[in-house]
């Protein structure tokens, strides 16, 4: 995924359908700079971490 579009679901106020590794996670913030986003599980939100945005994938 591009920066642009995780910026784009970080923003939206629809939950979409994104994965990291295969985990539906949330977009909480994207740094655009780094091409990095904060993210957790959908599932487990005291789970968050820094991830690149080229892992991320929407379905």
């Amino acid at each position: 995924m591009d920066e642009q579009r995780a910026q784009e679901i970080a923003h939206s106020p629809d939950m979409k359908h994104v994965t990291h590794e295969g985990t539906p996670i949330y977009i909480q913030h994207v740094d655009e700079e780094n091409g990095m986003a904060r993210v957790f599980p959908v599932d487990q939100p005291e789970k968050e971490q820094s991830v690149s945005v080229n892992n991320l994938v929407e379905h």
